[in-house]
């Protein structure tokens, strides 16, 4: 029976198989890549039929990929990334002859090169593997680690250099393909991908996926729990577990309004469906791009829909990252500061240019603050960065995004928004589906853009944005005219703090988030105190508060907030959250031993991409 269904799945495989023709890149283009042990100069991949079974009981995944592949150089052998992978046989060709193979020696982030023998005509590569128990993009979680708190569930997070333990793959965001794929899960359960996706569950747990976009390993996803779909409009919907859909579908109506908008701007949706899908908290992220089904945090759902930006963003980067990718994670500043920038003109574009301001103010604090954190000389603050022999993970700050962003606008500034709109629309036209160093994004601006004007050159200051650390001084100026008339409220403090009927003047996330931030060092108990019975910051239902909130209150001594900060770090699973709350915590011995305590229960709900950040704090 078993080999009956897997001949079943090899057939429809053959049936579905479109490779895509939008993949340019060839190897000799390639940037290279020191994140992956890849060749693909020699042999690279372009299309993946992938069988996978989901064990719960086990926690491991039982997989064959079987890759297409283009032999360049005639090569006698291409290589593929593994981590952590059992390799347990791998034939060539259609015929199943028996390849030899080899892993090469364990290097620190990057895992094993795959090493098989191939000839000239090597067209077909197929591997038999298993996933380990402790798989790095996989979280399995028990169902009272669920909000419904019946079945169990699995997510991946493939970004940045993940995937490679889940799927033997060439990991590079260089190497582009299209994939087909069959899963078997639980028949109670829901399988989606960042593919073509059901939205049903079927009777027997077999769903069948289809990518006919070339992409790259980052972007390979899968998710597996008890769950329902909910249509937006005709190409937009939610993925939840029935407990969270309503809330889920209502927080995010607006998901129609911003792909018209992104539309306008930058040109057609090339995808077909955009859908989110709800995850359990211990997403690490906000949310995670994959092609055709975002991934996003439930810490969005405030019940107001005042965090829904996180979705523009997400959406965003259906042009900036999935169609027009950055060739190497050195250049992961052209992801996140083209997609920062993108989701600010969908949040004016939809919510008004003051909500996009206020944005703006808080990204450029976040931006100070970890300047300030990492040093305003850091080469880490540069926006083409190295993080050659480094996790590339690290490059995870908000100097990809803001900085990012920054340049852009200061670009904008420069030469006009109009200008560049039709800069940016020809520039994803131009690189759909490819991948793109900073160094080719910088070559096109100067002789497209800026016509190849010193002047403008100089204006802009191309070099010390990119290649020089810090911020330069010809930064647009970021203002807000709400953040404006909390500044003044705040120098009323001068002689105590006046916090009565504040709460009816300040209301929105933005401002109770700047409020916070802009708040005097010199706060005491009694003031924290007083604080909290205005606003019930303490027991807020908006995470981005909560986390601004519970910072000042470990920062001094507020202790009647330690019960709820307890509870959020030990729910909730986002980095950009525990990052802060714990470093504050580990300030003082007392604050650490605290930390160290609340961790050892927390710890089993997070993803490995936070809790490898968070041992390093608490170490």
């Amino acid at each position: 029976m078993k080999n009956l269904l897997f001949l079943f799945s090899l057939v429809l495989f053959a049936c579905q198989q479109t490779i895509t023709t939008t993949n340019t890149d060839t190897a000799d283009t390639l940037a290279a890549d020191k994140h992956s042990l890849a060749e693909p100069g020699k042999a690279i991949v372009k299309h993946l039929d992938l069988d996978l079974k989901v064990d719960f009981n086990t926690r491991i995944l039982t997989g064959k990929a079987i890759w297409t592949i283009e032999n360049v150089a005639k090569a006698d052998e291409i290589i593929f990334d593994t981590r952590a992978l059992d390799i347990q046989k791998i034939t060539l060709g259609d015929d199943s002859t028996q390849a030899n193979f080899s892993l090469g020696e364990e290097v620190k982030f990057l895992g094993k090169s795959l090493n098989v023998k191939i000839d000239s005509n090597t067209t077909k590569v197929s591997i038999w593997y298993t996933t380990s128990k402790d798989a790095a993009a996989l979280q399995w979680l028990n169902p009272q680690q669920t909000a419904g708190k019946k079945h169990p569930f699995l997510f991946t997070q493939s970004q940045a250099i993940l995937a490679r333990t889940w799927i033997p793959c060439q990991d590079s965001p260089g190497i582009r393909f299209t994939y087909n794929a069959a899963v078997t899960v639980p028949k109670e359960l829901l399988a989606l991908m960042s593919a073509q996706n059901p939205q049903q569950k079927s009777a027997d747990g077999k769903y069948y996926f289809k990518q006919p976009y070339a992409i790259p390993s980052y972007l390979m996803a899968l998710a597996v729990g008890d769950l329902q779909f909910k249509a937006i409009d005709q190409r937009t919907g939610i993925y939840a577990e029935p407990v969270t859909i309503g809330k889920a579908a209502w927080e995010f109506a607006d998901m129609g309004k911003m792909v018209n908008a992104a539309e306008k701007l930058y040109g057609n949706y090339k995808w077909g469906r955009y859908d989110v899908l709800v995850l359990p908290p211990s997403f690490p992220f906000g949310g995670m791009e994959n092609p055709m089904l975002t991934f996003a945090t439930p810490t969005v759902i405030a019940g107001d829909r005042s965090l829904v930006s996180l979705i523009a963003h997400e959406l965003a980067h259906s042009w900036s990252g999935n169609y027009v990718t950055n060739a190497t994670w050195n250049d992961f500043w052209l992801n996140e500061g083209f997609t920062t920038y993108f989701e600010r003109r969908i949040i004016e574009a939809v919510y008004g240019k003051e909500e996009a301001k206020m944005q703006e103010y808080l990204g450029f604090q976040a931006l100070q603050e970890t300047i300030k954190e990492i040093g305003k000389t850091s080469d880490d603050t540069r926006l083409k960065v190295n993080f050659n022999d480094r996790d590339p993970d690290e490059g995870v700050t908000d100097v990809a995004y803001e900085k990012g962003y920054l340049f852009l606008r200061t670009i904008e500034e420069t030469v006009g928004r109009a200008k560049l709109d039709s800069f940016l629309n020809k520039y994803f036209e131009k690189h759909a589906f490819q991948s793109v160093t900073t160094e080719q994004f910088l070559e096109e601006l100067k002789s497209g853009l800026l016509n190849s004007d010193s002047t403008l050159f100089e204006k802009i200051q191309l070099d010390a944005w990119v290649y020089k650390p810090g911020i330069p001084s010809n930064l647009p100026a970021v203002s807000s005219e709400k953040f404006s008339t909390i500044d003044s409220l705040i120098a009323g403090f001068s002689n105590g703090l006046k916090v009565a009927g504040l709460s009816q003047r300040i209301k929105t996330a933005n401002e109770l988030q700047y409020f916070l931030s802009a708040l005097p060092d010199s706060l005491t108990a009694t003031d924290m105190a007083l604080l909290d019975k205005e606003f019930g910051f303490t027991k807020s239902g908006n995470s981005e508060v909560q986390a601004s909130w519970y910072t000042l209150a470990i920062r001094h001594q507020y202790k009647p907030a330690y019960p709820n900060i307890e509870k959020f770090l030990t729910e909730v699973g986002r980095r950009k959250f525990l990052m802060p709350l714990y470093k504050e915590m580990a300030k003082t011995p007392e604050g650490k031993t605290w930390a160290k305590k609340v961790y050892a229960k927390a710890r089993p709900n997070y993803h490995s991409v936070a809790y490898h950040s968070i041992d390093e704090v608490l170490r």
